[in-house]
């Protein structure tokens, strides 16, 4: 199917396609919306078919939102681990942008669609933080208007401009492919190296459940900073010994500590991503002794009910 023909699609039944693409897209899946967004538009005959464009897509997103709502608050965390484990870079957890919409509230429901990934981790964020669902569907509303209203708005006032590259690229399909594989295997390598970079960043020595468990009983016992989300430390409770941090405002936890004295990190990240950065940050800090926990706070629960078991 060329340009010309899936723009007769589009032209047909625009609201069935723009609902579609945009639901999938919401719901986590990679297929790019915002060029369907601005097709329809352009194709758009009148401002009430502009509109209903506009409500199809916020009706799409919102059912997404919805869905990944009640995915995080029957499930908690364990569907943000899950879409944490699936990203080409685990730096990101869940903690960090726990702590980030924390801290702005709703209104990052509204700037979530315009931010890579963390549209799709904010609505189990909501879930699981238990966010009144009358103002999460409301500021999922007011996101999804915003994003879909300016993708749609624009293909509308530059729809000749759209129709002319669309044409230009009917005539020239072969190069535009070209270009467009030769763009996702750019951003596919600039993925990769950011894990490389996160692996050889995260080479240092770690501290295991067992050892830890034994050095708590030491007469000096390490410093434990606990690195999860407020939340899910809400959920399932703070770590005994351990002083609850945010990455972002590590010094201010660490400030009067000794800095010949072991301390060790522990988050609910994969790959222990949260715990490695602050290390490498405490280090820089010129903390001597820093260890981040292998296997993080999963890991500690499973030592600390083994040590229990007679």
């Amino acid at each position: 199917m060329d340009l010309q023909q899936l723009s007769l699609v589009v032209r047909q039944d625009a609201i069935t396609v723009v609902f579609f693409n945009v639901l999938l897209q919401q719901a986590g899946l990679p297929v790019p919306a915002v060029p369907t967004l601005l097709l329809a538009g352009s194709l758009a005959a009148t401002p009430v078919q502009l509109l209903q464009l506009v409500a199809a897509a916020i009706a799409a997103s919102v059912v997404a939102d919805w869905a990944w709502y009640h995915a995080g608050r029957l499930f908690g965390y364990r569907v943000l681990a899950g879409l944490c484990r699936l990203s080409i870079n685990p730096s990101s957890c869940v903690s960090q942008t726990e702590a980030r919409f924390v801290r702005w509230g709703l209104p990052s429901l509204v700037v979530a669609k315009f931010i890579p990934g963390f549209s799709t981790v904010a609505p189990p964020i909501a879930g699981a933080l238990r966010m009144s669902l009358p103002g999460f569907l409301s500021a999922a509303a007011a996101g999804g208007a915003l994003w879909a209203g300016l993708a749609l708005g624009a293909g509308w006032a530059l729809k000749d401009a759209v129709r002319a590259v669309i044409s230009v690229l009917d005539q020239h399909t072969g190069t535009a492919l070209t270009v467009l594989l030769a763009l996702a295997g750019a951003w596919l390598g600039w993925k990769l190296w950011q894990r490389y970079r996160f692996k050889a960043h995260s080479a240092l020595p770690h501290i295991t459940p067992g050892e830890l468990m034994a050095a708590m009983h030491s007469e000096q016992p390490p410093l434990l900073i606990d690195l999860r989300g407020a939340g899910m430390v809400a959920e399932t409770g703070p770590v005994p010994g351990a002083r609850w941090a945010e990455l972002d405002h590590l010094d201010e936890t660490v400030g009067p500590w000794p800095r010949d004295r072991l301390i060790v990190t522990m988050c609910a990240c994969p790959e222990d991503a949260g715990a490695v950065a602050a290390a490498r940050r405490l280090m820089q800090a010129g903390y001597l002794s820093v260890k981040p926990l292998r296997g993080g706070y999963d890991a500690w629960v499973a030592a600390a009910a083994a040590m229990r078991q007679p």
